[in-house]
């Protein structure tokens, strides 16, 4: 808690900082699900943790019948339970084009009464004969029965799925989930999915591009649902779901305003525990976490989901996001007199992505170190690494380098005026010795990254214990940059700070590699 402590009060002021370890077992997101095009899904009951040590009782989407497959099929550990309900509900991972079949079986108490699943931005196919019963959105599942849907994904993207059944009450108690549809094609200058990346690590992407459009090529990709929980509507579901019902609208009486929310969620989990692995065994009822890492220069997809009834401003520390697209819809420009074919990305760069219930965002992020004003690599005197930059400015010529996407204008730019390690006078800052600014692993001691952050971590006072350094370039020492609700209250366990939605975006050296896996 100490270190935790003092790295969230300089992450406040929106400052990066180099660290040797935030967990003791390393965490990563990727955007993990279940592959179709068929589905066979479940509503059934079941508590969700909270890091106060509460345990709510919701109401979920899960797997009846095991999945076809998982994705990325590199992760370890991955599973959807029969008959489990998980909050968010399973990711629905599908192809452009594919025709998709959800079968939801009503496993939810007698009296929640009937439910269902609405697919927002897909057209269904015709219901058949019997299939479920009317309600007031879409064909429901009564208790104890089913409903099969069936449409086209013809939009790539980012999607939404979410009860269309007493959605204040549904909704709420967590029936919602995301899909994502992989386009067709490869748009050109994008990477197809291979074993890896050009930097020779793990690739987990999902697909090539977001969309097909050259500028929706990626690299990484995370996914966010943002929603939030007020625990006395729970509290009263949970009271009543032993009443015997045979009404379609059930027989509760849950009172949903005033609406007072007290946990909020990303992926189901509050911070810290969103930033545990996927499918960690703790939290049989939450698979997804939220914990983004990348390396300098790489394009990360972000997916962007608002669930529940508020906005959530969600701000992403060490860079704006680029929208690429908003429910599945790219924001392209029209054709004009100085460009009759139109279609550039018009989408705008947001210093927050501010969430709204129901709507999905697709956006691009990317950390390069460009703006800090030093050489974010500490070459020293003697160095051998070069900094050619490209037509942008940055060192591309080799992906394998450690300072691979160096932004060349700061190269040798010293950090420190007045140096406790290895390096020349001149910089912007003057820093502590490192057995003051912090202890032992709990800190590297230096604000580089690569082989030379080593060297330059260890000042005239050797860093505790026995001089230990704990920034060691082929670990996970890099930098880290909070990423949050912009809301005060919605970065809070049940008014316990810190909580809630915060998690930590992690700029890992190129030496470290990224792997998914768990």
């Amino acid at each position: 808690m100490r270190y935790m402590t003092t790295l969230i009060g300089r992450l406040l002021l929106g400052a990066a900082v180099s660290y040797a370890s935030l967990l003791a077992v390393t965490a990563h997101a990727a955007a993990p699900g279940i592959t179709g095009p068929s589905f066979d899904l479940t509503a059934a009951p079941g508590y969700i943790s909270q890091p106060d040590g509460t345990s709510i009782y919701s109401w979920g989407y899960g797997c009846n019948t095991a999945p076809s497959g998982f994705a990325p099929a590199a992760i370890a550990g991955a599973s959807c339970p029969d008959g489990v309900m998980q909050l968010p509900g399973p990711t629905l991972i599908v192809n452009q084009g594919d025709t998709v079949t959800v079968t939801l079986h009503n496993n939810l108490p007698a009296a929640a009464g009937n439910t269902s699943i609405l697919f927002p931005g897909f057209e269904l196919q015709p219901f058949a004969i019997g299939n479920g019963i009317p309600g007031l959105l879409t064909r429901e599942a009564a208790p104890g029965g089913s409903v099969t849907y069936t449409f086209t994904a013809t939009t790539p993207g980012t999607h939404t799925y979410y009860s269309g059944t007493q959605g204040d009450l549904q909704i709420e108690m967590g029936l919602y989930g995301a899909i994502i549809v992989r386009p067709t094609a490869v748009p050109a200058g994008c990477r197809a999915v291979s074993a890896t990346l050009p930097n020779g690590q793990p690739d987990f992407r999902l697909a090539a591009a977001a969309y097909n459009h050259s500028s929706a090529c990626y690299d990484r990709e995370y996914l966010f649902q943002f929603s939030e929980i007020d625990p006395a509507i729970h509290s009263q579901a949970e009271a009543q779901a032993g009443l015997a019902c045979a009404l379609a609208t059930g027989c509760m009486t849950v009172v949903t305003e005033p609406y007072l929310a007290a946990y909020y969620l990303v992926n189901g989990r509050s911070m810290p525990d969103l930033m545990d692995p996927n499918y960690a065994v703790q939290y049989p009822h939450q698979p997804y976490n939220g914990n983004p890492h990348m390396h300098p220069g790489e394009l990360t997809l972000l997916r962007v989901i608002g669930t529940g009834r508020w906005q959530h401003p969600f701000h992403e520390h060490g860079n704006h996001v680029r929208v690429l697209a908003r429910d599945g819809n790219l924001l392209l420009t029209p054709p004009s007199a100085s460009n009759p074919a139109g279609g550039n990305l018009a989408g705008p760069l947001l210093f927050t992505t501010t969430t709204t219930p129901g709507q999905t965002l697709d956006g691009i992020f990317q950390w390069t170190g460009k703006g800090l004003n030093w050489d974010i690599y500490g070459h020293t005197a003697g160095h051998t690494a070069p900094c050619v930059p490209d037509a942008n400015g940055y060192y591309t010529a080799d992906p394998m380098a450690p300072n691979y996407y160096e932004w060349c204008a700061d190269h040798e730019k010293a950090l420190e005026s007045k140096p406790f390690g290895q390096v020349g006078s001149g910089g912007p800052v003057t820093l502590p010795d490192p057995n003051i600014l912090a202890n032992g692993a709990w800190y590297g001691g230096s604000p580089y990254l690569g082989p030379e952050a080593t060297a330059r971590a260890v000042g005239s006072t050797p860093i505790p214990p026995s001089g230990t350094v704990g920034n060691d370039p082929t670990q996970e020492a890099g930098f880290a940059y909070m990423w949050h609700s912009h809301n005060e209250r919605e970065i809070t366990t049940n008014n316990a700070f810190p909580g809630g939605m915060m998690m930590m975006m992690l700029v890992d050296p190129q030496a470290f590699t990224i792997n998914e896996a768990n």
